[in-house]
């Protein structure tokens, strides 16, 4: 994929008010470490995460986004009128239907001529809509689209704790461990065809430039979240992964798609001066850039303070890595997706 006239306009995020340490939850497994045996500080060790930010008890997901688009609209002089589709490509929505996306357009007051959905694909639902908007600005279809999302780790690490301490042992432990590292956040993403007057002082807007996709749909069921019955007949949430697993397949599909996108964008990797990953933790980090052979001084990171955010990790990041001019003008710039699926799907920007 090639792009020769869209522009990420601006970015947008809002952070969850609640602290919660990793120190925190590993004191309400209290009586499955002591019967395990396991030291304290065992959750920060493994993934490296200090704490994560969670949203209060019975936040609506649509009044985080909404609070992204607002941000991110507030930073580009495009009206909220001229947006011409939304999407909203979180994996947690408040409802079957109608699409998240009609609320966020609602409070927006978007265009009515804009095509008004909801994407899902694990983690990489933001880069997904980017793809879908990315492709409607390329084809002139659109000028504008903006891309949100708004996650919560709250309820599932809740019942994930639940379960850990009904079913006491090292197998639960493990698998239930990728689910503590969740953190909550919500983030959007504006892009145009460039054609927007930028707002006074303003930088020039980055340019996305392509990207590729792989996937490896075998691996399909090494990480789920879902909806089960308990044993009382409830539907309750439900995630489990295999995280050694996760680990080794994704990095694979990873490599594979780091050399499908140097190839796709014409770059050496050394002409890659900066990239931001999808925030998992410390394993993960080390692991994929390692593999890939990028220096750890090239990557902005975030999960140590934020956790994993899901689809809202990525972007999240890359707008933190702006405010702290860690990304430059003339820099090209990797953005790093991976979701269980396992899928793969890497873009590159210039700044």
């Amino acid at each position: 994929m090639k792009y020769t006239r869209v522009s990420i306009e601006s970015l947008g995020y809002e952070l969850p008010p609640v602290l919660v340490t990793s120190a925190e939850l590993e004191a309400r497994l209290k009586p499955l470490y002591e019967q395990l045996h396991l030291p304290k500080g065992q959750l920060e060790a493994l993934t490296g995460i200090v704490e994560r930010r969670w949203w209060p008890a019975g936040f609506r997901l649509t009044d985080g986004a909404i609070a992204a688009a607002r941000k991110c609209l507030a930073a580009a002089a495009v009206p909220a009128a001229q947006v011409e589709s939304v999407v909203y490509a979180g994996v947690c929505r408040e409802n079957f239907e109608p699409a998240s996306a009609c609320r966020v357009a609602d409070a927006l007051r978007v265009s009515s001529n804009a095509a008004v959905y909801d994407v899902s694909n694990a983690c990489l639902g933001m880069l997904n809509g980017m793809l879908d908007v990315a492709n409607r600005i390329e084809l002139g279809q659109i000028r504008a689209g903006l891309v949100v999302s708004c996650e919560t780790a709250r309820e599932i690490v809740d019942q994930t704790i639940e379960r850990m301490l009904r079913q006491r042992n090292l197998e639960m432990f493990k698998s239930c461990l990728a689910t503590l590292t969740g953190g909550s956040g919500a983030a959007a993403v504006l892009l145009t065809d460039g054609s927007f007057p930028r707002n006074p002082g303003a930088a020039k807007s980055p340019r996305l430039v392509g990207g590729v996709v792989q996937a490896a749909p075998e691996h399909h069921t090494l990480c789920t979240w879902g909806m089960r019955p308990s044993e009382s007949g409830q539907f309750v949430q439900h995630m489990t992964a295999d995280p050694v697993a996760v680990l080794k397949h994704g990095v694979e599909l990873g490599v594979k798609t780091w050399r499908a996108f140097l190839g796709e964008m014409g770059w050496a990797a050394g002409q890659v001066d900066k990239v931001i990953c999808h925030q998992v933790g410390s394993a993960n980090k080390t692991s994929i850039l390692k593999a890939i052979g990028i220096a750890e001084e090239k990557d902005f990171s975030t999960f140590e303070f934020l956790g994993n955010m899901g689809t809202v990790s990525l972007p999240l990041t890359m707008a933190l890595a702006v405010e702290r001019e860690f990304l430059r003008p003339g820099e090209r710039v990797g953005l790093l997706g991976i979701g269980s699926g396992l899928n793969c799907l890497m873009l590159g920007a210039e700044w």
